[in-house]
């Protein structure tokens, strides 16, 4: 059956109603029914638990705090969900080209806006169930935090911005494209494109250029907005400039989609594929120029630092009557667990103390391990006295996360404030505690594990009731070609 016919048998059983709302019926159907869009919600799932599973498990994720653990949750079903809408409107009119369908579809009376509307508000169905596939398991992540009431309204409203962007953006492409394979391709290096400014080196991100990158580019916009208010609080009256670049991206979309790509809609493909294809080697260039001006920095840099590394010490401090001890030797944990011990600084001079700093150090002990850095194992790496009187002594409290197992050395370093510019001052280690932390793995850790199998079954069930449904439609559309 062609779709003229299709549409038209449509149209007498729904009298009265637009012919974009004939396609978009249509389309929502083959898009559904069909098992395209059950499929890419499967594997967004399937992904989406494992990676909400692995973020639990392991001991080094497992200590993100809840607010940066449903942020990255978060980002990863809004990064997902573009990509599905991208590839669906990617395909919906090369493919129709490519199937030899569009024809039929061309000739109905009516359009070519309305068909552009119907094919794109079908396009844009996934993201809400995507949306919805997400919450469950940031609402696991959270841990009962206020991030989540936050993070749910905030997701929605963005997604809902950039879904249907990247779906006009991708039928733009299937617009311009003869095959589905181009399309596709062509859509793919876009995403691509748009996800590199998120991907650059945290150095490439500060300064004026890193920071306006950020803020032009609508994927990283929506990031650096979304970790900002989620994760460090932020309020909207301080970040609502990053917003301006999302909604701007989706409005030149609608614009170039609708109002100038949609009426020239045509059986071949438009002219301006060779113009894309300048544009993506441009694209190509720039971004290869932009990571060796980024190496070639860092190599500075790095060159700069083991140059200043090589000089030689000219002068050394004298030693302060400081002295500062631990309560702790040695202790037996497994991955996951945390050890609490105390810091005891004394000062048996005559005069009080300078400023002091304590800082903590972790070594590991296996010449083929990984370097340690502080930040990760304990909250707390650094803590500050402004003086220490004459005879007088004080105690921290610290606290380590043993993330990985591994043999470590914890040690600590009191550290006297350097009387000025020209001056230095001589550290003070105390004893080590060995610290031996064992694997260990917990099977559903904060009770994900139901969510992240659950979420897939769930996805199952639907997709065999949706099948399910479609064969029943065909078997009645076949009896009424046979009485007919």
């Amino acid at each position: 059956m062609s779709r003229t016919q299709t549409l038209n048998e449509s149209r007498g059983s729904t009298r009265g109603a637009p012919t974009w709302w004939l396609v978009f019926m249509r389309e929502l159907s083959e898009l559904w029914l069909g098992g395209k869009a059950p499929v890419l919600l499967l594997i967004f799932s399937v992904l989406l638990g494992i990676m909400t599973w692995v973020m639990a498990s392991n001991s080094e994720l497992s200590l993100i705090p809840p607010q940066e653990m449903t942020y990255e949750t978060l980002k990863a079903a809004i990064a997902v969900g573009l990509f599905i809408s991208m590839i669906i409107g990617a395909d919906s009119i090369s493919g129709e080209r490519e199937r030899a369908t569009l024809e039929g579809l061309l000739l109905t009376p009516t359009s070519r806006r309305q068909i552009v509307m119907g094919k794109f508000l079908a396009g844009i169905s996934p993201w809400p169930v995507a949306m919805l596939i997400a919450v469950p398991y940031m609402w696991v992540l959270s841990q009962g935090n206020e991030v989540f009431r936050a993070a749910v309204p905030w997701g929605a409203v963005l997604g809902t911005v950039l879904a249907p962007a990247f779906t006009g953006m991708g039928m733009l492409a299937s617009f311009w494209s003869n095959s589905n394979k181009t399309s596709l391709f062509t859509g793919l290096g876009l995403y691509v494109l748009f996800l590199l400014p998120s991907q650059l080196p945290g150095r490439a991100q500060t300064g004026v250029a890193g920071s306006l990158l950020q803020q032009v580019n609508p994927i990283a916009a929506t990031n650096h907005f979304l970790s900002k208010v989620l994760v460090n609080n932020r309020t909207l009256e301080e970040w609502w400039p990053f917003l301006i670049s999302p909604v701007v991206f989706a409005l030149l979309v609608y614009a170039l989609l609708f109002l100038y790509a949609a009426p020239g809609l045509r059986l071949d493909a438009g002219r301006a594929s060779k113009f894309w294809s300048h544009v993506g080697r441009r694209f190509g260039l720039a971004t290869s120029a932009l990571f060796a001006v980024l190496a070639l920095s860092s190599s500075t840099v790095l060159a700069q630092a083991q140059e200043a590394q090589s000089l030689p010490l000219k002068t050394s401090a004298p030693q302060l009557p400081l002295h500062i001890s631990v309560d702790l030797d040695y202790k037996l944990v497994k991955a996951g667990d945390r050890v609490l011990y105390n810091t005891v600084l004394n000062n048996s001079g005559t005069e009080a103390s300078p400023p002091l700093s304590v800082a903590m150090n972790i070594i590991n002990l296996d010449a083929a391990g990984d370097v340690v850095d502080p930040e990760d194992w304990s909250p707390q790496r650094t803590q500050y006295l402004e003086s220490l009187g004459p005879g007088q002594s004080t105690t921290f409290s610290w606290t380590v996360n043993a993330i990985l197992d591994g043999d470590y050395l914890i040690y600590m370093t009191l550290i006297p404030e350097p009387a000025g510019q020209k001056a230095t001052s001589q550290p003070v280690a105390s004893s080590a505690i060995h610290l031996t932390v064992t694997p260990f793995t917990k099977l559903n850790p904060r009770g994900v594990l139901p969510y992240a199998v659950g979420g897939p079954i769930v996805l199952l069930l639907g997709m065999s009731l949706l099948r399910r449904h479609r064969r029943r439609q065909i078997e009645a559309s076949g009896n009424r070609q046979e009485r007919d």
